[in-house]
């Protein structure tokens, strides 16, 4: 007999060691909570910052997987984490977690690129409402801010999502509530998607880790090489800051800047065109 997901749906969630390693990061055991999932640490209330992963948790999980874009992306996003005022109207939501490498080791500068309806179900296509990007920090963290999406005809509910780490291809996915009736119908919808969220006075927190395809070595043996500071007959260098509109050299070529970001190594303009285009 199938197993049924935690929001009623069949599916098959089964919890894997990575995944309880993944959401134990401040090592304390992973309890079960309302609406089904493993609750990361950092939902328990404990304090502190959440220990290095274990390197020892790969056990064959699959990265997360992706799906489809949609109609609805937008390039160029801003640099923001909050995607709404203090009167936007909606339940407040605040998403975190982390996103990690192969080996279970997060990875830091991961370009996330958020993007959802509003709470009626609509998507701002003529300006960037409910739309932003940011980078994951040095500890692979992330925090969004923004209000539970709203439901529109044939979908249930969701964020889409575009992960990006230095120099890696695109993952393109979305995420999913736990507990909503159109999971059982939505054609898109992966149980292996859903976030944990729980009620918080009057609003949400969702938390959900990612796992990139980026191979990582468990036990570095040696000092990292030092980056390239600058671009082969070039402008461009890493650790500058530029802001949209800027114009760049690169091998020879012509790039100016999409949305404002802190260069870093991997990041060269040819490998990010969510960042930069020719011109």
């Amino acid at each position: 007999m199938t197993p049924e997901a935690p929001d009623g749906t069949p599916g098959d969630r089964r919890i894997s060691r990575k995944s309880l390693l993944k959401a134990a990061v401040a090592a304390s055991a992973a309890p079960l909570i309302a609406g089904g999932g493993v609750a990361l640490a950092r939902d328990t209330g404990s304090a502190g910052s959440p220990s290095a992963p274990t390197p020892a948790c790969d056990d064959g999980d699959d990265p997360t997987p992706p799906q489809m874009e949609g109609p609805y992306f937008k390039p160029a996003s801003p640099l923001r984490t909050v995607l709404v005022t203090p009167s936007t109207p909606g339940t407040p939501l605040t998403v975190s977690g982390y996103v990690f490498g192969r080996a279970c080791r997060p990875i830091a500068g991961v370009l996330l690129d958020f993007w959802q309806a509003d709470a009626n179900g609509a998507y701002d296509m003529r300006g960037f409402a409910f739309r932003g990007h940011q980078f994951t920090g040095a500890d692979g963290s992330f925090t969004l801010t923004t209000v539970v999406a709203g439901l529109y005809p044939g979908r249930t509910r969701h964020i889409h999502v575009k992960a990006q780490a230095p120099g890696r291809p695109v993952l393109t996915t979305q995420l999913y509530f736990p507990g909503e009736p159109r999971n059982s119908t939505d054609p898109l919808y992966d149980p292996a998607l859903l976030m944990n969220v729980r009620t918080v006075g009057s609003g949400k927190q969702g938390t959900f880790d990612f796992v990139l395809d980026v191979d990582q070595q468990p036990d570095p043996t040696g000092p990292p090489t030092d980056p390239p500071t600058g671009s082969p007959g070039g402008t461009w260098a890493v650790g500058a800051s530029y802001r949209a509109g800027d114009g760049v050299t690169y091998d020879g070529v012509a790039y100016r800047c999409l949305q404002a970001h802190s260069a870093l190594a991997g990041w060269e303009p040819p490998r990010v065109p969510a960042l930069w285009e020719r011109g």
